[in-house]
């Protein structure tokens, strides 16, 4: 079975390339061109040896050489992405030419080549703050930033494609995820980072919850999804259904680390007022039914465990390296 993945050079696309090899699947990587021949984190991985594995450099807003790439395979998972919420403040059609321009693209591509399913994933953030919790998938969509406005758009062409031309799509809908490789654009990592560097850390709004979950339940729920004919046509969250607060984030990290660290809150950090998302939690009932996945990191216990691996492979300095702390970032 051969996979076509976009996306693959990311932090979650790198553990996904990863497990699906290790499973047998044969794997083409498609990985944003760059002319410094960057892998991404693939290259730190050291996959080239592997036969399961074919990396090619590409771009998803390149409708023809999409449409060529993808033949011969029998799934497509599209995880490539513009995520940073803070950029799409300001760059709203770049967030349009990739999320959504490029999904039509694979979508298209999709149709044409008969693939037999293609995994798109969407992002929690497309529900705004939580009007109702646990959120299920009929929880209404608020585009409380031009991130998930575009997320938004791209997950009802992706579904007018099933309805339209039978096309076997499922969107995967994962709430937020962290662990190794991960960037600081996120907050677990933002904190990691800026401790293992700073006596006193700096972040954006406190008063906010979210429903945080380990990179490996999530690549779970893909393999889980993969050729699921229950899953076709429908649109699934991933999530633990745990809520988690950034104080209470801040507290674990605090123990995890050993580091009694400050903290203190810096106003460009902050989203504006009506953009912000203040609850994010997740019902994965449907999960459970169609994919037959519920996360095996579901409880406080669980999670400080995840978070003790996660924060061990930033304290390696080889890793650490990778992550520039001293400004922030868009």
């Amino acid at each position: 079975m051969k996979i076509f993945i976009t996306g693959a050079e990311g932090f979650f696309g790198s553990h996904l390339c990863e497990f699906l090899i290790r499973k047998g699947f044969k794997i083409t990587a498609l990985i944003q061109y760059n002319s410094f021949h960057n892998y991404g984190w693939l290259e730190e991985l050291k996959l080239s040896k592997s036969k399961n594995i074919k990396f090619l450099f590409g771009d998803i807003r390149d409708s023809s050489f999409i449409f060529e790439e993808t033949k011969n395979h029998d799934i497509i998972i599209n995880l490539a992405a513009l995520i940073s919420i803070p950029y799409s403040y300001t760059s709203v059609k770049s967030y349009l030419d990739t999320n959504l321009l490029g999904l039509y693209n694979i979508l298209e591509a999709s149709k044409k080549n008969k693939i037999k399913q293609l995994i798109h994933t969407s992002t929690s953030e497309v529900y705004g703050t939580a009007m109702y919790s646990p959120i299920d998938e009929k929880h209404p969509l608020q585009p409380q930033s031009p991130y998930s406005a575009s997320k938004i758009a791209a997950d009802n062409l992706a579904l007018s494609y099933f309805y339209s031309y039978n096309l076997p799509v499922t969107i995967l809908r994962p709430f937020n995820m962290f662990g190794p490789r991960q960037s600081t654009r996120a907050i677990i990592p933002t904190i990691i980072t800026q401790v293992l560097k700073k006596n006193t850390i700096e972040l954006g709004n406190l008063d906010v919850s979210r429903d945080f979950n380990f990179v490996m339940d999530i690549v779970e729920g893909y393999r889980k999804c993969i050729l699921n004919k229950k899953a076709i046509g429908q649109t699934i969250n991933l999530g633990s259904g745990l809520e988690i607060k950034i104080i209470e984030l801040i507290k674990i990290i605090k123990k995890v680390s050993k580091k009694n660290f400050k903290f203190k809150v810096k106003s460009n950090r902050i989203r504006p007022k009506k953009s912000e998302v203040f609850r994010l939690i997740a019902c994965n009932k449907k999960a459970l039914k169609f994919l037959g996945w519920k996360p095996s990191f579901r409880n406080k216990i669980n999670l400080e465990k995840a978070l003790k691996i996660t924060y061990d492979w930033y304290h390696n300095p080889k890793n650490l390296k990778h992550f520039y702390v001293d400004d922030y970032n868009l």
